[in-house]
C-alpha cells in the first residue's frame, strides 16, 4: 500500500484548469522531486498536499487517512522565501514550531522546558547553536534556510514539502543545502516533496522525478485544459521512465521545461 495516495485529483479557479487527472503513487520515506514549466500547477499541487487548499475533485490520503481539511502537523513546509519569524530568535523560532496546533497556541511550563531542549537538541544537529540567541536578520540566506527547515522538522511531519527552497541562495550555498538536506533525509526517512525549476537539482536529489506538463493546449483558451503528470523517472537507476510507453529524451525534457 502506498504511503501517499494521490487519485483523480482536478484544480480549477473558476473557469480555469489548473489540474487534470493527477494520480500517483508515493512510498513512504521516498524524496520526490517535481519539475514543469511556469504557470503549470506545481505550487497548486503542493499546496494541496499541504491541505492549504482543496481540490475540485479527487482525494489526496496519506497512509490510508481521510483527506485532510487544512494543514496539521503531519505535513512540514519551507517556502522559498525563508519562512521564519523574524521577530523571534533562532531558539524562539524552533519552540514556536513545537507550538503549532496547541491549544493555545502556545507552549507553558515543562512542556516549554521540553521544546526549548529539542531546539538546542536540533540548533546542535543544524550547526546553529552558536547564533541560538540570535534573529534571523543577522544570519546569511543558507542559515535562514537551515532554520526554516529545521522549524518545519522539529514538529516531527510525517510529509516534508519544499517549494523552491533553494531558488534565491548562491551557488555555493545551494551545494552546502543540498548536502545538509540529505543528511537529514537518511537520518529521518522522512517522505519528500520538493517542487523546483532546476532540472539537475530535481534529479541529484529525488528518487523520482515528476514532470508536470499540458498534454492538452487549446490556443484560443489556455485555460481550457490543466496540467497533470506526464513523466514520471525513476532518478536512481539514471533517469529511466517507469510510467510511459515513449520515453522522452534529455532534450526532451528541457524544452519542456
Amino acid at each position: 500500500m502506498s504511503f501517499v495516495q494521490v487519485r483523480d485529483l482536478w484544480q480549477a479557479y473558476g473557469d480555469r484548469s489548473i489540474l487534470e487527472r493527477v494520480n500517483v503513487d508515493v512510498a513512504e520515506g521516498e524524496f520526490i522531486s517535481i519539475v514543469g514549466a511556469s504557470g503549470c500547477g506545481k505550487s497548486t499541487f503542493l499546496r494541496m498536499l499541504l491541505a492549504e487548499e482543496r481540490p475540485t475533485r479527487g482525494s489526496i490520503r496519506i497512509d490510508g487517512g481521510e483527506p485532510a481539511l487544512e494543514p496539521n502537523r503531519e505535513r512540514g513546509v519551507v517556502f522559498q522565501k525563508y519562512s521564519v519569524f523574524p521577530h523571534l530568535t533562532v531558539r524562539d523560532n524552533l519552540i514556536a514550531g513545537q507550538s503549532f496546533g496547541t491549544r493555545w497556541g502556545a507552549l507553558f511550563g515543562g512542556a516549554k522546558a521540553a521544546a526549548r531542549a529539542n531546539a538546542d537538541d536540533m540548533l546542535a544537529k543544524i550547526g546553529l547553536n552558536h547564533v541560538a540567541d540570535q534573529y534571523p536578520a543577522s544570519l546569511s540566506g543558507g542559515m535562514q534556510q537551515r532554520l526554516a527547515i529545521a522549524q518545519a522538522l522539529i514538529a516531527k511531519p510525517r510529509v516534508l514539502l519544499l517549494d523552491e527552497p533553494f531558488g534565491a541562495l548562491d551557488p555555493g550555498t545551494r551545494v552546502q543545502m543540498h548536502e545538509f538536506l540529505q543528511a537529514l533525509r537518511d537520518e529521518t526517512g522522512m517522505t519528500v516533496f520538493m517542487v523546483t525549476h532546476d532540472l539537475e537539482e530535481g534529479f541529484k536529489l529525488g528518487d523520482r522525478v515528476l514532470v508536470f506538463d499540458k498534454p492538452r493546449w487549446d490556443p484560443h483558451d489556455p485555460g481550457a485544459y490543466g496540467a497533470t503528470i506526464t513523466y514520471d523517472f525513476d532518478a536512481r537507476d539514471g533517469g529511466i521512465p517507469f510510467q510511459h510507453l515513449n520515453p522522452p529524451t534529455t532534450k526532451d525534457i528541457t524544452d519542456a521545461l
